[in-house]
């Protein structure tokens, strides 16, 4: 069993420290071992059949990480979004996630979350790729994380959009062109303009 021990924290750090139970059995780990490493605390279940690795150092966004491991097709959006790119002084109490149209709503315990059903064209547009210590999660780019917190507005209330596009804009690394495209894109481009307009001329 030692030795199945050590393969196991050897592959497990091959993944960042993280695996799903069918992946860490698809990479020969059998259950049993897993349940062992569990029972002596070398394994920390972070959710239904997602473990992580205790010796390796916690994440900055661990539950960035999880929802990455658990909805591959979900991304970071809205009010998660602006807290990624601070440009909010909202603290999330959900973690956001887009999800296409026709998609079932996945059944996970923890973080506590709040989904969002995006169009196909609009769950395709601004979709990027961050690395977190080595875990790759979807969210989308700023732009467009600022173009659908405009869309549903009233879901997250206006102050919160008017105090992204404001913290964006002091930034002065704006993208006016591409925050427009994708308000086309979100069919706000109306409500988005005099907003703009206001921000920038102050």
């Amino acid at each position: 069993m030692k030795n199945k021990i050590k393969q196991a924290i050897k592959l497990f750090k091959k993944n960042n420290g993280i695996l799903r139970t069918s992946e860490a059995i698809k990479s020969g780990i059998h259950p049993r071992t897993l349940y062992k490493m569990r029972d002596q605390g070398l394994l920390e279940e972070l959710a239904r059949g997602l473990y992580r690795l205790t010796i390796i150092s916690d994440f900055s966004e661990p539950d960035l990480v999880l929802i990455s491991k658990k909805i591959p097709h979900g991304v970071i959006c809205l009010i998660s979004a602006l807290a990624y790119y601070r440009i909010t002084t909202q603290i999330p109490h959900f973690v956001y996630v887009a999800i296409p149209v026709k998609s079932r709503k996945p059944k996970l315990d923890y973080p506590p979350i709040r989904y969002f059903w995006y169009s196909d064209k609009v769950y395709r547009a601004g979709i990027e790729t961050i690395d977190i210590e080595g875990c790759l999660v979807k969210i989308f780019d700023i732009e467009k994380t600022l173009a659908d917190c405009v869309k549903f507005r009233n879901k997250i209330g206006m102050d919160v959009v008017i105090e992204a596009l404001k913290m964006y804009w002091q930034e002065k690394k704006t993208n006016i062109d591409k925050l427009y495209k994708y308000a086309k894109i979100n069919r706000v481009e109306k409500i988005l303009q005099p907003i703009m307009e206001t921000i920038v001329s102050k």
